[in-house]
Formats: structure tokens, sequence, C-alpha cells
């Protein structure tokens, strides 16, 4: 099916923490390719793999070093060829994480470039003379902290980088540029995959005339953990040329069948505006940012995110998530929502299970998986290196799946694990889950399964109920009613037009129409009616 896509749930896999098949401690291809039944049994329609290109792994494979093969640490070739084989068995469709806007500073290509103003390469990388006083051309900033521009004496000028000076910037204003990049996903697409996660989507192109980045215009009382969130980044990224090269790609899927690519939109202002646009017109599939995946744990957040989207691109379509390998778990952020984790894991799966878009899940949070807190002489990430100890950095949310008890790494590795299990995550392992049907894996599975026998959930439209904080109700194509209550106190509701409930945790029925929610409770019935949420 051409569309799959829309409304389809993708599985995000960390390949370095999901399954180690050689003891090293790392994972890799082959131990992903064991664990994909695992996967299918879930009831996802796509596996998302983050980088596993070759690396010198500065950002964990976000800084690539060669487009076109596999990173030793994981495997060969050879492997992933075997693991998309065994996906498409299953009836997985696989994505892989394309990370254009910058590549490795031991990438040949910029090896050539840095050696001067004359060479092939000179103009593939963004470069740029210093001020008069030898400084910088701007004031653009680094998100891993300092400067956006690194010194290059060979050619007696500065090079841009958004992240780490190991990750330059592609200079995708050069036509050559966005062709050889082009020609990267081909070579993938030839090879079978279904897709691509397209990293920091709205950072390709940058201002041409170099302007500075205005301070952001929400004044803060105190300077932020990361200065860079103290810019308003107009200039840095969000480049109206991106729309163009979104079209390009987008044509280059479309000559294949079935394939989709989702873009990360790593923006905090107006990232809803930027999904939209960027999903509208032949471009993006679909599109993600970082709305959900915050602090912000309210029904207006919920109901703004979705109602904002769909009346700013009725065409577009977006795709959520409460966790991935770059935020600390959701578990986490929410917690002081909860009497009990494991009421709010359910309702957190249940809400984002029925929400209107495509949906991506994180490794581990259909387990109930929590942050690990680790020490600083644990860490491996350059975020927390940098920012310790105000921002302890996204090793937390990367530790390794747990399978079971059988060993000190939960059946991760047979060796030491290049991040440590620790007990609260070694607690909730697949084996003391599976086939429980009150546990949080189960109650995953069965709304995998709801969705998937659901159109009204998978493309649906949305109607939001009025109600009182902290309820949020909805319907989902005049089929199904979705209500949660989004505390740790029980609420007390009437509900009218609906049948019994389709899937519902933590719900009491009381005389008539009356219902009570407990501590983060919810459920999704059949209506029956006209529905109508109101207080009790």
């Amino acid at each position: 099916m051409r569309d799959w896509w829309r409304g389809s749930v993708t599985y995000q896999i960390y390949p370095r923490s999901f399954q180690d098949s050689t003891g090293d401690g790392v994972g890799d291809l082959r131990g992903i390719t064991a664990r994909l039944p695992y996967v299918a049994d879930l009831g996802v329609d796509a596996i998302w793999l983050s980088p596993i290109f070759t690396s010198p792994m500065a950002d964990m494979g976000y800084d690539v070093a060669d487009y076109t093969d596999i990173d030793p640490v994981f495997g060969t070739l050879a492997d992933f060829d075997a693991l998309l084989e065994r996906a498409h068995e299953l009836g997985l469709k696989v994505i892989i994480d394309q990370v254009l806007s910058h590549s490795s500073s031991k990438h040949p290509l910029f090896l050539e470039s840095r050696q001067s103003r004359t060479n092939p390469k000179a103009d593939w990388y963004v470069w740029a003379d210093p001020k008069h006083d030898g400084s910088p051309p701007n004031n653009w900033l680094a998100i891993f902290g300092g400067g956006a521009w690194t010194w290059e004496p060979r050619r007696h000028q500065y090079y841009l980088h958004n992240f780490l000076a190991e990750q330059p910037d592609f200079n995708f204003h050069n036509p050559e540029v966005q062709d050889w990049l082009l020609g990267t996903m081909r070579f993938w697409l030839d090879r079978g995959v279904d897709g691509f996660r397209l990293d920091t989507v709205n950072f390709y192109f940058h201002d041409r005339l170099l302007r500075d980045d205005p301070a952001d215009f929400r004044r803060k009382e105190k300077p932020a953990w990361n200065p860079y969130d103290m810019q308003y980044h107009i200039f840095s990224k969000n480049q109206p040329e991106n729309l163009v090269f979104l079209a390009r790609m987008r044509k280059l899927l479309d000559e294949y069948e079935a394939r989709a690519m989702v873009g990360e939109v790593g923006e905090s202002h107006h990232a809803i505006d930027i999904m939209g646009q960027y999903t509208s017109e032949g471009r993006l599939h679909k599109a993600y940012s970082f709305e959900m995946l915050g602090d912000t744990f309210t029904p207006a957040h919920f109901r703004g995110q979705i109602e904002d989207f769909f009346r700013g691109a009725p065409e577009g379509w977006p795709c959520w998530a409460f966790s991935n390998h770059d935020v600390v778990r959701h578990l986490t952020r929410w917690k002081k929502h909860c009497v009990s984790e494991e009421a709010l894991a359910k309702q957190a799966g249940a809400l984002l299970l029925t929400l209107q878009g495509s949906i991506s899940m994180y490794q581990g949070e259909e387990l109930g998986q929590t942050e690990t807190d680790l020490e600083y002489y644990e860490l491996t990430d350059p975020q927390g290196l940098n920012f310790w100890p105000e921002n302890k950095g996204r090793d937390g949310c990367r530790t390794p799946m747990v399978w079971d008890g059988g060993n000190a790494s939960a059946g991760f590795s047979t060796g030491r694990p290049w991040l440590p299990v620790k007990e609260p995550q070694a607690a909730r392992h697949v084996a003391g889950q599976l086939g429980d049907p009150d546990s949080v894996l189960e109650t995953y599975r069965a709304l995998l399964r709801l969705r998937r026998e659901n159109a009204a959930l998978r493309t649906g439209g949305t109607v939001f109920f009025d109600t009182s904080d902290p309820v949020l109700a909805f319907s989902r194509g005049g089929e199904l009613l979705c209500v949660f209550n989004l505390s740790p106190e029980t609420v007390e509701l009437r509900i009218e037009g609906a049948g019994p409930p389709a899937l519902a945790r933590g719900v009491e029925h009381g005389e008539g129409d009356k219902v009570r929610l407990h501590a983060n409770g919810f459920a999704i019935l059949a209506i029956d009616g006209e529905p109508l949420v109101s207080d009790a």
C-alpha cells in the first residue's frame, strides 16, 4: 500500500543499545535481526534505525564518514541486507536515519575541502572569512556549546558546524552537494529500504548573507543552561530554500513504490508551523518536532498541538512521539503527574496511540522504562559532558534494552554493556511482562492491536470536547471516544453516547452515565449515539 505511512506506528531502535550478538557490549545488526520477531509481535508497522553508517562516533553515528557503508561496530552491508530481508518477511518496513545537514570532519569530502580555497570540493562545506578583528563572521552558536564556527588555518577561514566541531555543515547552496546527497539516498532506496528519518531537516540551508541571529524574543529571567536557547534562529536555519530541496527529495522517493520520509524539526519557535509547511505541497510525507517531548503534560497542550497542526496544514501530516534518543524518557519527565509510574506508562501509551497522525515509539517505552541516573564518569554523550550537572545529556535514555533477568546486562549482552544497566531499568524487562494482561507491555500490545484494527484511529479526524482540566477527551473518526485523566487525583465525569470500553484502565462506572477515572485512568469507548463528556 503506497500510503502505508499514514497513521502508521514506527518503533525506534537505537542500534548500540538493542541487542549485542558478539559479547563486545555494543548492540549490532545481527542482534537486531534476532529480536525482530518481538518487534513484529508488538503490532507496529515499521522500525527506524538510528545511524548505522561508518563514523568516528564523536556523536554516536550522527557524524557520518561514509554514507554508503555500515560501521564495523554494527556489522556489514551483508548484515544489513539480512536484517532488511527478515524485517520484510515479518511485515515490517525499515526506515533508516539520514544525517544530511552535516558530515563527520573525517569524511573524505571535508578532508579535501579544508585543504585550500581552490580544490574541487572547496565549496562543498560552509566557509567564511573572519571579521577584521579575527573573530567569526557572525554570532551563530553551536547546539553542543560554544560558537558555531571553527578556524581552519590552511584556508584562513572558519567553517560552520551547528553541532560539534567534528560535524561540519554541508553547503546546500551548492547544487553539486544536493545532487551528491540525493545519490546517497538512492543507494539505500535501491537496496530496498522503505524510507528515511531525516535528522535536523530544517538545518540544511543557512542564510547566504550570514546575518546575526537575534536574541530570543521570549525574555528569560536568567541565562538558559545552553546559550543556544537564548537566540532566535531565523538565519542559521529554517531558510526558505529548504522547501525546494524537500520537494526534490520527495520527487526522488516518488520514483519508488511505497517509500516514505519523516523529518525531524529541531526548533523551539513555530515548530508546528514548520511541520505543516514541510509536509504540504509534495514535500515530506510526515514531520515531527519536540513539541510533545517536553515537560508539559496538560489537556490544553496536547489538544493545542493537534488542532494547531491541522488548522495550519490540513493537507499535511504529523508524526507524534513522547520519547526518543535525545530527550529524558517521558515517564521521568511527567512523574509528578502520577501516583503510579505503571499507571502513567499505560495512560501515556493510550494517549500516544490514539492521537491523529503517525506515531513513533522509542524502544523500551512499551515496558514503562524510566531515565537511567548516570554518574559523570559513566557518560559518553558530548551534551552531558559539556553541560554537566545542569544537563546530564542523553545517555540516560540510551541505556540498553532489558530483555530478561538472566545476567548483569538483563539479556542485552554477555559482556559489559557500553552503558550500564541499572536496577530500576533491569526490573522492567520483557520476560517479566510478556503474558501478564495487566503489564505495561501487554497494555501496549492491546493498544497497538486496537489501532491496527480501527481505521478511525489511524486516519480519522479528531473532535475535542470542552472538558475541565485535568480531563482530555476527544473522538476519532466519529467511531471512538477517548477520555484521559491527566492527574494523580480521581475525577468524576458524565459520559453520554458511548458504549462499553474497547480498552480502559483505572475506570469505575457509577450510576447511569457517571464514570470515575482514577489517577491516570483512561477509557477508549465505542461511540453509540451523540457523545458528550462533561463534569459529573
